[in-house]
């Protein structure tokens, strides 16, 4: 008899409000970076924050962790790098172009999910994939070698940690098993593990610390950055990897719109142009999951 599928509203919602704090998180670091805390200590300040609250439930869910100690070590690399390399980048570069650069990770995760997911692509999912990679096309073509390059650190950054992003979905809806409180400490502490390595090599000058500096990055950690974690998780438990990827597009469309307002970046017309065709891509997507899917099961 006939069956309906669970309507999927309520990881794709979640997906969205992970893109819409995550599209705001520039603003906060650079507020961070104004208060003289440079990007790889923010990141540890924020992290620790944002570790602390789940100590206690990964102390006492520590016998469970141990079961599968591969797959979170994967995902507490992969998220880490993810993190600190966003982070970096947004200090680094145009808001927006990171943004966009950042979110290849769709082409990626078709790429990974196949191959470790054995995951079934429709149509409509190829059709957003092209249009995402299309976009990208327009973003690091340079007309003058004709050669597609990223063009400085921020776009290296940028890309390198939209690939971790996506193996780190894709070890996410692999593990989903996994309780995803237990999955959001490896993903901490894979930033945290990155950003001491970073210190001690590249040696930033020390944070200037204050109370009002503490109490900014702890707010942003033990609230903004939870919160972000989670939804993310949890709505990439519950959608297939390339449909929470596209949909996490929806992002660029929070930071273009927060950084014209608060500040005087310029974002060119290839890169409005490489914007809407990836937009456009996370819209068709988000669309074609939240359509209830009939299937045929004997009874």
């Amino acid at each position: 008899m006939p069956t309906k599928k669970p309507h999927a509203f309520f990881p794709v919602i979640s997906c969205l409000i992970a893109a819409t704090l995550w599209g705001l998180l520039w603003y906060p670091l650079r507020l961070m970076e104004e208060m003289g805390v440079s990007g790889l200590w923010a990141s540890v300040l924020i992290y620790t924050a944002t570790l602390i609250p789940l100590l206690p439930v990964l102390w006492i869910n520590r016998s469970g962790i141990m079961q599968r100690p591969l797959a979170l070590l994967l995902i507490g690399i992969t998220a880490g790098w993810a993190n600190l390399g966003f982070i970096l980048a947004l200090l680094e570069g145009n808001v927006v172009r990171v943004l966009l650069l950042f979110y290849l990770s769709p082409i990626w995760t078709v790429l990974l999910g196949k191959l470790l997911l054995k995951e079934h692509l429709s149509i409509l999912a190829w059709l957003s994939i092209m249009m995402a990679m299309c976009g990208a096309v327009i973003m690091l073509w340079q007309p003058d070698t004709g050669i597609l390059l990223p063009t400085n650190a921020a776009d290296i950054l940028a890309i390198t940690a939209g690939f971790a992003f996506a193996f780190m979905n894709v070890m996410v809806r692999k593990t989903g098993d996994i309780p995803i409180v237990l999955k959001m400490g490896p993903a901490c502490l894979g930033v945290l593990f990155l950003a001491a390595i970073g210190i001690l090599v590249m040696q930033p000058p020390p944070p200037v610390l204050t109370s009002a500096t503490l109490g900014f990055a702890m707010g942003v950690g033990c609230i903004g950055m939870l919160a972000m974690t989670y939804t993310a998780q949890y709505g990439v438990t519950h959608l297939p990897v390339h449909r929470s990827a596209v949909i996490f597009l929806f992002e660029i469309v929070v930071g273009a719109v927060s950084a014209a307002l608060l500040t005087n970046e310029i974002v060119t017309l290839k890169e409005w142009a490489g914007g809407l065709l990836v937009v456009l891509a996370a819209w068709i997507t988000a669309m074609e999951t939240l359509q209830p899917v009939v299937s045929s099961k004997k009874s």
